[in-house]
């Protein structure tokens, strides 16, 4: 024990808590409940060393515990954040049910990062749940995270899963786990809701100033609350448009689930597009469809309405021209996001300049894809690869006439052909964490054990863009089956 107390404090932990400095009513200070037989079953080794953390000690039985949420590392406040949030549209107040935020580590180049221990036990937040999580989605989420980050998409990471000893009960009984979330903040719509609703202008004003100090420093002072909302609306814009152009499916994009940073965050019911449909829904739980692929830009509209919501009475003094600023503000939202789209969906076809005609170029062939139940990812991997003969559209009429205008479309660059290649390459990743991968190794390490598949998986996901030959098994899309494939919102 002297010697694994020596490693924790070799562990490189440098916590700060400037969220702890805010108004009490923003959170609930308390303590993970101590777990009886805490396991490491993964740690993510290089975020590890990038947050200037010991990767040694962090395995040593004192660094499991602080994983675990047994020992608080020196520094650390552990306390739960309060937010609310509409859910599927409709508002409630919320929390965190089953996550500690133990600090935020400043790395040794003075980034800030939260440190959040996800199924750390009951908080007053918890609204009758176990404060608990089982290990199937705890690995999903690491899984998934990993590979959103991989793919250059802002996302939340997973820095470790540690198994409990003990079972959590859903609709049977499940291992339990801790997932150690690390996050640019915990900082949600739903943050700002929660204020908005239960707190005062000056809480609500001060906030936003933590949020512009932590997020957005270079602060334009004319109107810094005006600032906050364009520079978000910025950053949703860009993060959304990335999530069209690999096909991501959030799931379930509630108020609370949108991150104020622009990261990805709360990988529930998450998956990725096999066949191209806007209409594409995995969540068990989106009955109407609410959240399908294609609805996702206008939902971040929507959620970025109730963020300006928040924001009104810090916009202007006069109400009506607080809500005109707003107005004028998440008008630009759709521009934004698909002025990113657009410039994407070019990449993705190796176009380098721009032509007014380029949008129906891309909806040709997007049109075609759903018609022909064309796979996402492997129809521009084939397009990048040049081999157009492993599409579904292959042979058809309207496909040759479509390749043809695009072939012509690429002659017009004043760029060489031979840019557009490179460019396809560092647009369209060779794979993505497929579905049915995913559970394949879930179902390995979970019911049996074995992590060999998990980790060769994470392995193969790293690189997304290296078209490398081992990823060509990981490329393929699954066996057709009569059951459409279904996630929940694993607790």
């Amino acid at each position: 024990m002297k010697n694994d107390r020596a490693l924790l404090e070799k562990t490189g932990w440098n916590l700060d808590n400037s969220y702890a400095g805010l108004p009490k009513s923003f959170f609930t200070r308390l303590n993970p409940t101590p777990v009886s037989s805490p396991n490491l079953m993964i740690l993510n080794h290089p975020l590890a060393k990038s947050l200037g953390l010991n990767v040694q000690a962090l395995q040593s039985s004192e660094g499991v515990a602080v994983l675990a949420g047994n020992e608080i590392p020196e520094g650390a406040l552990p306390l739960a954040q309060a937010y609310a949030g509409h859910q599927f549209g409709h508002f409630t107040i919320l929390g965190d049910g089953r996550a500690l935020l133990i600090g935020e580590q400043v790395t040794p180049s003075g980034k800030r990062f939260d440190i959040q221990l996800k199924g750390s036990g009951k908080t007053p937040y918890s609204r009758g749940g176990d404060g608990r999580a089982a290990l199937g989605p705890m690995l999903r989420e690491y899984i998934i995270s990993e590979a959103m980050h991989a793919l250059g998409i802002p996302t939340t990471r997973s820095l470790a899963v540690v198994t409990t000893g003990e079972f959590v009960f859903r609709e049977n009984t499940k291992p339990g786990a801790i997932l150690t979330r690390v996050a640019a903040s915990h900082l949600r719509v739903g943050t700002f809701q929660y204020v908005s609703r239960w707190g005062s202008v000056e809480d609500l004003r001060t906030l936003a100033d933590y949020t512009l100090q932590r997020h957005f420093p270079d602060v334009d002072n004319q109107n810094r609350y005006l600032f906050l909302l364009q520079e978000v609306c910025k950053r949703q814009a860009m993060l959304i448009a990335k999530w069209q152009l690999v096909g991501f499916i959030h799931g379930v994009m509630n108020t609370d689930n949108m991150a104020i940073s622009g990261e990805t965050i709360d990988y529930g019911p998450c998956a990725f597009m096999d066949t191209y449909d806007p209409a594409t829904v995995f969540s068990s739980i989106d009955t109407h469809g609410r959240y399908a692929y294609g609805k996702q830009p206008d939902i971040a509209a929507w959620n970025l309405a109730r963020f300006a919501d928040t924001l009104l009475p810090l916009l202007h003094e006069n109400q009506d021209q607080a809500i005109k600023l707003a107005q004028e503000e998440l008008s630009n939202f759709d521009n934004l996001y698909h002025s990113h789209w657009l410039a994407g969906m070019r990449a993705k076809l190796g176009i380098i300049d721009e032509e007014a005609e380029d949008k129906f170029l891309i909806q040709d062939l997007l049109r075609m894809m759903q018609k022909y139940r064309a796979d996402y990812t492997n129809t521009f991997r084939a397009l990048t690869l040049d081999k157009p003969e492993e599409m579904v559209l292959y042979g058809t009429t309207e496909f040759a006439q479509w390749h043809e205008q695009w072939q012509a479309r690429l002659g017009r660059q004043q760029e060489a052909k031979t840019s557009s290649h490179p460019l396809m390459k560092r647009s369209n990743p060779a794979l993505i964490p497929r579905n049915h991968r995913v559970e394949e190794a879930l179902s390995a390490a979970v019911d049996h054990g074995d992590y060999s598949m998990m980790k060769r998986l994470l392995d193969v996901l790293s690189n997304p863009y290296s078209y490398s030959p081992e990823q060509a098994d990981y490329a393929a899309p699954p066996k057709p089956s009569v059951r459409p494939y279904r996630t929940f919102c694993g607790t």
